[in-house]
Protein backbone atom coordinates (compact mmCIF):
# COMPACT_ATOMS: atom_id res chain seq x y z
CA UNK A 1 0.00 0.00 0.00
CA UNK A 2 1.39 3.33 -1.17
CA UNK A 3 1.98 6.28 1.55
CA UNK A 4 1.70 9.80 1.04
CA UNK A 5 3.24 12.32 3.68
CA UNK A 6 1.37 16.06 3.06
CA UNK A 7 2.99 18.78 5.25
CA UNK A 8 0.24 21.32 4.85
CA UNK A 9 1.48 25.04 5.87
CA UNK A 10 0.36 28.46 5.77
CA UNK A 11 1.72 31.93 7.09
CA UNK A 12 -1.80 33.09 8.03
CA UNK A 13 -1.96 31.24 11.21
CA UNK A 14 -3.60 32.91 13.45
CA UNK A 15 -2.22 32.28 16.48
CA UNK A 16 1.67 32.34 15.32
CA UNK A 17 1.65 34.05 11.63
CA UNK A 18 4.20 33.37 9.79
CA UNK A 19 4.99 30.09 11.90
CA UNK A 20 6.44 27.74 8.84
CA UNK A 21 9.50 29.61 8.83
CA UNK A 22 10.47 30.90 12.29
CA UNK A 23 13.52 29.39 13.06
CA UNK A 24 14.71 26.84 15.82
CA UNK A 25 17.95 26.10 16.61
CA UNK A 26 19.57 22.66 17.57
CA UNK A 27 21.83 21.49 20.16
CA UNK A 28 24.78 23.07 18.39
CA UNK A 29 23.16 26.06 18.05
CA UNK A 30 22.18 25.70 14.22
CA UNK A 31 19.21 26.94 13.02
CA UNK A 32 16.79 25.55 10.68
CA UNK A 33 12.68 26.53 9.77
CA UNK A 34 10.33 25.03 11.35
CA UNK A 35 8.60 23.48 7.95
CA UNK A 36 12.41 22.22 7.20
CA UNK A 37 12.67 20.23 10.64
CA UNK A 38 8.87 18.97 9.87
CA UNK A 39 9.92 18.05 6.56
CA UNK A 40 13.06 16.31 8.05
CA UNK A 41 11.24 14.18 10.71
CA UNK A 42 9.00 13.15 7.16
CA UNK A 43 11.80 12.06 5.49
CA UNK A 44 13.24 9.83 8.23
CA UNK A 45 9.74 7.94 8.21
CA UNK A 46 10.05 4.57 6.95
CA UNK A 47 7.93 3.16 3.96
CA UNK A 48 6.62 6.18 3.13
CA UNK A 49 6.53 6.92 -0.94
CA UNK A 50 6.62 10.34 -1.11
CA UNK A 51 6.79 13.42 0.86
CA UNK A 52 5.15 16.57 -0.21
CA UNK A 53 4.47 20.28 1.60
CA UNK A 54 1.24 21.72 0.91
CA UNK A 55 0.83 25.41 0.89
CA UNK A 56 -1.07 28.57 -0.31
CA UNK A 57 1.57 30.95 0.19
CA UNK A 58 4.82 31.62 -1.98
CA UNK A 59 7.19 32.55 0.76
CA UNK A 60 6.98 28.93 1.90
CA UNK A 61 6.54 27.85 -1.28
CA UNK A 62 10.03 29.40 -2.52
CA UNK A 63 11.40 28.58 1.01
CA UNK A 64 10.95 24.65 1.21
CA UNK A 65 11.76 24.63 -2.33
CA UNK A 66 15.42 25.84 -1.66
CA UNK A 67 15.88 22.71 0.66
CA UNK A 68 14.62 20.35 -1.92
CA UNK A 69 10.98 19.82 -1.04
CA UNK A 70 8.54 18.80 -3.68
CA UNK A 71 5.84 21.43 -3.09
CA UNK A 72 2.00 21.39 -4.01
CA UNK A 73 0.15 24.51 -4.18
CA UNK A 74 -3.01 25.18 -2.55
CA UNK A 75 -6.15 27.66 -2.33
CA UNK A 76 -6.27 29.98 0.29
CA UNK A 77 -9.52 28.54 0.73
CA UNK A 78 -8.61 25.82 2.96
CA UNK A 79 -10.06 25.47 6.58
CA UNK A 80 -7.53 23.54 7.99
CA UNK A 81 -4.50 21.16 7.75
CA UNK A 82 -6.94 18.06 6.85
CA UNK A 83 -8.53 20.36 4.25
CA UNK A 84 -5.07 21.54 2.59
CA UNK A 85 -4.40 17.60 2.83
CA UNK A 86 -7.72 17.06 0.47
CA UNK A 87 -7.03 19.06 -2.18
CA UNK A 88 -3.46 18.51 -2.39
CA UNK A 89 -4.12 14.80 -2.76
CA UNK A 90 -6.75 16.06 -5.37
CA UNK A 91 -4.57 17.77 -7.37
CA UNK A 92 -1.72 14.77 -7.47
CA UNK A 93 -2.00 12.44 -10.53
CA UNK A 94 -1.31 9.22 -8.63
CA UNK A 95 -3.88 8.59 -5.77
CA UNK A 96 -1.93 6.76 -2.83
CA UNK A 97 -3.50 4.11 -0.45
CA UNK A 98 -2.76 5.98 2.82
CA UNK A 99 -2.34 9.35 3.38
CA UNK A 100 -0.58 10.91 6.06
CA UNK A 101 -0.86 14.09 7.58
CA UNK A 102 1.96 15.70 9.39
CA UNK A 103 1.27 19.25 10.49
CA UNK A 104 4.03 21.65 10.24
CA UNK A 105 4.26 22.48 13.56
CA UNK A 106 5.52 19.42 15.15
CA UNK A 107 9.08 18.76 14.33
CA UNK A 108 9.85 16.63 17.36
CA UNK A 109 7.61 13.58 15.91
CA UNK A 110 9.82 10.54 15.63
CA UNK A 111 9.50 8.65 12.45
CA UNK A 112 8.06 5.61 14.74
CA UNK A 113 5.24 7.40 15.84
CA UNK A 114 4.74 7.81 11.65
CA UNK A 115 5.16 3.88 11.59
CA UNK A 116 3.63 2.78 13.85
CA UNK A 117 0.26 4.78 13.04
CA UNK A 118 0.09 4.02 9.10
CA UNK A 119 0.40 0.19 10.81
CA UNK A 120 -2.49 0.82 12.91
CA UNK A 121 -4.32 2.01 10.20
CA UNK A 122 -3.53 -1.33 7.87
CA UNK A 123 -4.67 -3.86 10.14
CA UNK A 124 -8.10 -2.34 10.79
CA UNK A 125 -10.22 -1.95 8.31
CA UNK A 126 -13.29 -0.84 9.83
CA UNK A 127 -11.28 2.50 10.88
CA UNK A 128 -11.49 5.95 8.22
CA UNK A 129 -8.50 7.51 9.97
CA UNK A 130 -6.07 6.72 12.76
CA UNK A 131 -4.14 9.14 14.70
CA UNK A 132 -1.36 8.48 17.77
CA UNK A 133 -1.78 9.26 21.56
CA UNK A 134 1.16 9.23 23.67
CA UNK A 135 0.72 9.04 27.51
CA UNK A 136 1.28 11.65 29.49
CA UNK A 137 3.95 11.52 32.28
CA UNK A 138 2.99 13.19 35.84
CA UNK A 139 4.95 16.53 34.38
CA UNK A 140 3.42 16.32 30.73
CA UNK A 141 0.21 16.65 32.63
CA UNK A 142 1.20 19.12 34.62
CA UNK A 143 2.15 21.42 31.63
CA UNK A 144 -0.57 20.80 29.96
CA UNK A 145 -2.69 22.44 32.98
CA UNK A 146 -0.08 25.62 33.74
CA UNK A 147 -0.80 26.20 29.75
CA UNK A 148 -4.63 26.04 30.57
CA UNK A 149 -4.37 28.22 33.54
CA UNK A 150 -2.59 30.65 32.06
CA UNK A 151 -4.61 31.15 28.95
CA UNK A 152 -2.60 29.61 26.45
CA UNK A 153 -3.69 26.79 24.14
CA UNK A 154 -1.23 24.21 24.46
CA UNK A 155 -1.75 20.22 23.39
CA UNK A 156 -5.18 18.36 22.98
CA UNK A 157 -5.81 15.47 24.65
CA UNK A 158 -7.60 12.18 24.00
CA UNK A 159 -10.06 10.15 25.22
CA UNK A 160 -10.86 6.05 23.68
CA UNK A 161 -12.85 2.98 24.69
CA UNK A 162 -11.59 0.05 25.16
CA UNK A 163 -11.37 -0.64 21.11
CA UNK A 164 -8.82 2.54 20.73
CA UNK A 165 -11.58 4.29 19.51
CA UNK A 166 -11.75 7.75 19.50
CA UNK A 167 -14.83 9.10 22.10
CA UNK A 168 -13.60 12.96 22.19
CA UNK A 169 -10.33 14.70 21.55
CA UNK A 170 -10.25 18.64 23.46
CA UNK A 171 -7.96 21.76 24.29
CA UNK A 172 -9.08 20.73 27.69
CA UNK A 173 -7.13 18.53 29.97
CA UNK A 174 -9.07 15.07 30.15
CA UNK A 175 -9.91 13.17 31.55
CA UNK A 176 -10.71 15.09 34.81
CA UNK A 177 -7.97 13.08 37.54
CA UNK A 178 -8.01 14.14 41.08
CA UNK A 179 -4.89 14.79 42.90
CA UNK A 180 -1.48 15.31 41.17
CA UNK A 181 1.07 12.36 39.62
CA UNK A 182 4.60 12.61 40.16
CA UNK A 183 6.92 13.76 37.30
CA UNK A 184 8.42 10.57 35.84
CA UNK A 185 5.00 8.16 36.69
CA UNK A 186 2.17 8.02 34.23
CA UNK A 187 -1.01 9.76 34.14
CA UNK A 188 -4.62 8.73 32.68
CA UNK A 189 -4.10 11.69 30.85
CA UNK A 190 -3.45 11.09 26.69
CA UNK A 191 -1.48 13.79 24.54
CA UNK A 192 -2.82 13.86 21.27
CA UNK A 193 0.03 13.54 18.64
CA UNK A 194 -1.37 15.84 15.53
CA UNK A 195 -0.51 13.46 13.24
CA UNK A 196 -3.01 11.75 10.69
CA UNK A 197 -3.23 9.08 8.59
CA UNK A 198 -6.37 9.00 6.19
CA UNK A 199 -8.08 6.62 4.02
CA UNK A 200 -7.85 8.52 0.49
CA UNK A 201 -12.11 7.99 0.70
CA UNK A 202 -12.85 9.47 3.96
CA UNK A 203 -10.30 12.32 3.01
CA UNK A 204 -11.58 13.18 -0.16
CA UNK A 205 -15.21 13.44 1.87
CA UNK A 206 -14.24 15.31 4.62
CA UNK A 207 -13.96 19.15 2.79
CA UNK A 208 -17.72 19.03 1.48
CA UNK A 209 -18.81 18.42 5.13
CA UNK A 210 -20.22 21.41 6.44
CA UNK A 211 -18.33 22.56 9.74
CA UNK A 212 -19.03 20.73 12.81
CA UNK A 213 -20.20 22.81 16.32
CA UNK A 214 -17.78 21.33 18.48
CA UNK A 215 -15.04 21.31 15.79
CA UNK A 216 -16.10 25.08 15.93
CA UNK A 217 -16.05 25.27 19.62
CA UNK A 218 -12.81 23.52 20.34
CA UNK A 219 -11.12 24.49 17.20
CA UNK A 220 -9.95 20.73 16.61
CA UNK A 221 -10.62 19.86 12.62
CA UNK A 222 -10.67 15.94 13.71
CA UNK A 223 -13.54 16.33 15.38
CA UNK A 224 -15.77 16.97 12.20
CA UNK A 225 -15.19 12.95 11.56
CA UNK A 226 -16.35 12.11 14.77
CA UNK A 227 -19.30 14.47 14.03
CA UNK A 228 -20.20 12.89 11.16
CA UNK A 229 -20.07 8.99 12.71
CA UNK A 230 -16.90 8.31 11.20
CA UNK A 231 -14.29 6.10 12.94
CA UNK A 232 -11.05 7.47 14.39
CA UNK A 233 -8.45 4.77 15.81
CA UNK A 234 -5.98 5.86 17.98
CA UNK A 235 -2.69 3.98 17.76
CA UNK A 236 -0.80 4.27 21.08
CA UNK A 237 2.86 5.29 20.51
CA UNK A 238 5.76 4.51 22.91
CA UNK A 239 8.01 7.98 23.66
CA UNK A 240 11.26 5.80 23.78
CA UNK A 241 12.71 8.49 25.76
CA UNK A 242 12.21 11.12 23.15
CA UNK A 243 10.67 14.43 24.46
CA UNK A 244 7.67 15.76 22.80
CA UNK A 245 5.52 18.97 22.13
CA UNK A 246 4.08 20.78 19.48
CA UNK A 247 4.99 24.40 18.44
CA UNK A 248 1.16 26.20 19.04
CA UNK A 249 2.65 29.59 20.61
CA UNK A 250 5.53 31.77 21.04
CA UNK A 251 6.44 30.62 24.19
CA UNK A 252 6.78 27.12 22.86
CA UNK A 253 9.97 27.62 20.42
CA UNK A 254 12.19 28.11 23.94
CA UNK A 255 10.70 25.06 24.94
CA UNK A 256 10.88 23.11 21.97
CA UNK A 257 14.76 24.35 22.02
CA UNK A 258 15.58 23.20 25.37
CA UNK A 259 14.29 19.69 24.77
CA UNK A 260 16.63 19.66 21.41
CA UNK A 261 19.20 20.38 23.13
CA UNK A 262 18.14 17.90 26.07
CA UNK A 263 18.09 14.88 23.18
CA UNK A 264 20.75 16.24 21.39
CA UNK A 265 19.20 17.07 18.34
CA UNK A 266 20.80 19.32 15.94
Amino acid sequence: MSVLIVIPARHASTRYPGKPLVDLKGASGQARSLIRRSWDAAMAVGGADRVVVATDDERIRDHARSFGAEVVMTSTACRNGTERCAEAVGNLAVSPDIVVNLQGDAPLTPSWFVEDLVAGLRADPQADVATPVLRCSGRMRADLIADRMAGRVGGTTAVFGHDNQALYFSKEVIPFAAGSFDDDADSPVFHHVGVYAYRPSALAQYPGWDEGRLERLEGLEQLRFLERGRRILCVEVEARGRQFWELNNPEDVARIEEMMRTMGID
